[in-house]
């Protein structure tokens, strides 16, 4: 183990792999090049573009499935995911022991991926573990560490070559047998299908699995035939409706709908919202107020913003119909009226974790954007933020696109002063997800902090009318009215995950729960 810029103890060594500490934002410098993929010749594949092969075990048996390797996959479908159990059932038929699944992130649909880690067919998993798997991992029960990336970090841990993908499965809700594919249609049409890109562009081998198989060309298409080696098609896919699942429904909450209003007016106050800014929101229910409250504001004022930047949901897909903006540049359909827009709309534009997140890239959008409005587990007096634990040290989160937003001009946390008379804003989070300095305002119903390195802010909102409080002001009231700050969780001295940050240095561990 060895201490990081931020005062962490990380290890040097995870899974068999080196690691380099966080070493402060900005400070990590790539080198080297990118790794080449094999050269593969059109000799082996199918002169009349049939790549369809009767079930998804054939499949995987001509990718060469055995013990060991990396299995990767994405998750547009959310908690509607049909596909990826079935991977692992035909893997535990086969005898195969020890891969390693590597989601854009996991559900609790995969809950029976668990029997899975239980009878030793997958080692480990390397990416978002949210809910029941993530509560496992935390019982230190997983035979390898947890690795926790941000949706542009795993772009970037692919193309650097830190992850070699030998074989992706992408479910597609439209598909053609040469293995063109997109999201935005089909009876499980789920949106966009950005996160699984870089798997069809770097795995060895590639499966396009679709229930919906169309005659050749299968357009727009979102995956190239000619990244892929074979089609499946199965009854059904995914559950689109599951794609709105979790955290992505509208508080009804009167404190946490006054926390997304005075968000939305602090946006605004702060002189951010003005012709042709842009701005992107969570899909969390606070964060999805928030967009209702400012639409209502940019039509007061006759504002119109240049772009904003999704998941996109219904909320956002409304203020591109009524002309408040021109574009949407969607990372990740959120509910069946993004899917519905993205077919239907010009200005409603698919993306992926290379044009918006990744690090090791020319540039991404990220940092263009005006303001990020997120969520968060917990806040300290530093402002550092933690996404991936809970109070009592369980890993039950994801990192997804957050890490990547905190680059933006203006990051804003809206959060409850307190969740189950716990309070949220803390003397040292759980778990560093994301580091003080790039957190600029965190929102509550009993007040806004803003962080002392944004004089500029502090300066703008000075005539305002807004509840500005210092972040050590709402702690003592928060902790006053609980009875003191939370009891620390009680944990083990086993790293059971590591938290990357978006270069691919690790910026935290993860320690088990003592059960």
């Amino acid at each position: 183990m060895i201490k990081n810029a931020v005062g962490r103890l990380v290890p040097t060594e995870v899974n068999g792999v080196k690691q380099t500490p966080f070493q402060g934002v900005g400070k990590f410098r790539p080198t080297g090049k990118k790794p080449a993929l094999p050269i593969r010749t059109c000799s082996d594949y199918p002169a009349d573009g049939n790549k369809t092969v009767p079930s998804l075990k054939e499949a995987l048996e001509k990718c060469g499935l055995k013990d060991g390797l990396t299995i990767s996959s994405h998750h547009h479908f959310r908690n509607g995911d049909l596909v990826m159990n079935q991977v692992f059932d035909i893997a535990a038929e086969k005898g195969v022991k020890g891969l390693r699944w590597f989601p854009s992130a996991a559900f609790p649909c995969h809950k029976p991926v668990l029997k899975h880690i239980e009878n030793g067919v997958i080692d480990w998993v390397e990416g978002s573990l949210n809910g029941p798997l993530g509560d496992y991992a935390s019982r230190g029960k997983m035979k390898g560490t947890a690795i926790l990336r941000s949706h542009g970090g795993r772009w970037q841990a692919v193309q650097d070559g830190e992850v070699q993908i030998d074989i992706a499965v992408i479910a597609a809700p439209t598909a053609d047998a040469f293995g063109n594919a997109t999201g935005d249609r089909g009876p499980s049409a789920c949106g966009l299908l950005g996160f699984g890109l870089v798997d069809s562009i770097h795995a060895d081998k590639v499966i396009v699995v679709t229930d919906n198989l169309v005659p050749f060309p299968c357009v727009p298409w979102q995956i190239q035939g000619q990244n892929v080696d074979y089609v499946v098609v199965l009854d059904k896919v995914g559950d689109p409706e599951k794609i709105v699942s979790g955290t992505t429904q509208l508080t009804k909450s009167p404190d946490r709908l006054y926390i997304a209003e005075l968000t939305a007016r602090f946006v605004r106050d702060a002189g951010i919202m003005q012709d042709g800014f842009s701005f992107q929101a969570g899909a969390g229910g606070t964060s999805l107020a928030f967009a209702i409250y400012l639409k209502e504001m940019m039509k007061e004022a006759g504002i119109k913003a240049r772009f904003i930047r999704g998941g996109s949901t219904k909320y956002l897909v409304e203020m591109l119909e009524e002309g408040l903006t021109d574009f949407i540049l969607d990372g990740q359909t959120f509910d069946l009226e993004g899917v519905r827009s993205m077919r239907e709309n010009y200005g409603h534009v698919n993306t992926s974790p290379f044009t918006s997140y990744n690090w090791h890239g020319k540039g991404n959008f990220a940092s263009m954007l005006d303001a990020v409005v997120l969520g968060a587990t917990e806040v300290d007096v530093n402002f550092n933020a933690n996404v991936v634990t809970h109070s009592d040290g369980k890993m039950l989160h994801g990192i997804g696109g957050w890490q990547n937003c905190l680059f933006s001009k203006c990051t804003i946390l809206p959060i409850p002063a307190f969740r189950d008379r716990i309070p949220v804003i803390v003397d040292e989070v759980t778990t560093i997800v994301g580091p003080g300095e790039l957190i600029d305002v965190i929102v509550t119903e009993r007040g806004i902090a803003i962080n002392p390195l944004r004089k500029d802010l502090l300066e703008a909102i000075k005539d305002s009318d807004l509840p500005i409080r210092t972040i050590q002001e709402l702690k003592a009231e928060i902790d006053d009215l609980i009875g003191g700050p939370p009891t620390k969780p009680v944990l083990t001295d086993k790293v059971i995950g590591i938290v990357k940050w978006v270069d691919g240095t690790v910026i935290d561990s993860i320690y088990g729960i003592k059960v």
